[in-house]
């Protein structure tokens, strides 16, 4: 189905040829690409997902369809209002989850991308607080001051199965993310946010590493992490390079997916 312009509501029409839909196909593109990524980089399994805010219409995302992230492709990419309507789902199920997405949206507006995932070095840091998940390698400065944890059981109680259900809990978590860059979950996983699809696909991987070599250095004695200033000055410096690891990502990918199909 069509876009509907967000101004007059009516359906929109386009040339493929021209600049905006050429932007709007590679940054689709890119999306399909950002799932196979993170499955392929072990960030995403069967569950997990990413999107992204749409480019013309800030108060709508882009999200696959439910479905494994590492078998999405532009057919699977449905539109959602901030609440968490699907606008062109035609049946086809959705993201329980989705709530997560457009409560960060509608909380953020700085906020283009968001990552869900499991990431299962990460899953560790939300259920000990008494160690939080603080940046320790210049690779992962997003992290700033530490990661906060979202408590499900502060809002929703014992008895819940710890998933982000209804619009109240994104919100909830949304407000926990607060000014952060990455929130974690408690026992559940972690929510990465950034600027740029590219920048949280890269945020999403190292704080995967990070957790990894936060659990190791544990284990030798006290960490050295880095401080406030390291970490502003690093995250500016490695993410500012950020189409680096993206191209030899992308790349790897598209050739896992290639072999697979042949």
């Amino acid at each position: 189905m069509p876009d509907n312009d967000p101004k007059t509501g009516q359906a929109m029409t386009y040339h493929d040829s021209t600049p905006a839909v050429q932007d709007k196909q590679a940054l689709l593109d890119d999306l399909v690409d950002a799932n196979h990524i993170l499955f392929d980089e072990g960030v995403l399994d069967a569950f997990g997902h990413v999107s992204i805010r749409h480019p013309d219409d800030p108060e709508r995302f882009l999200l696959a369809r439910n479905m494994a992230p590492g078998l999405v492709t532009r057919d699977d990419i449905l539109t959602f209002e901030l609440d968490g309507t699907p606008v062109d789902a035609e049946g086809r199920k959705v993201y329980l989850e989705r709530f997560i997405h457009g409560e960060i949206y509608r909380l953020r507006p700085d906020v283009m991308a968001v990552v869900h995932s499991h990431s299962p070095s990460v899953v560790p840091f939300s259920a000990v607080k008494s160690t939080p998940l603080r940046p320790m390698c210049h690779m992962s400065g997003f992290l700033g001051d530490g990661a906060p944890i979202f408590e499900i059981r502060d809002v929703a109680g014992t008895a819940t199965d710890l998933l982000i259900r209804d619009r109240a809990l994104g919100a909830s978590l949304a407000d926990s993310l607060g000014e952060n860059n990455v929130v974690l979950m408690r026992g559940h996983g972690a929510t990465v946010t950034a600027a740029t699809l590219k920048q949280a696909v890269y945020r999403a991987i190292y704080v995967e590493v990070n957790a990894r070599l936060q659990a190791d250095a544990l284990r030798l004695g006290p960490v050295e992490y880095l401080t406030a200033g390291e970490a502003r000055s690093a995250m500016e410096t490695t993410e500012g390079q950020v189409e680096r690891p993206w191209q030899l990502w992308k790349q790897r990918a598209r050739q896992a997916r290639a072999t697979s199909t042949s």
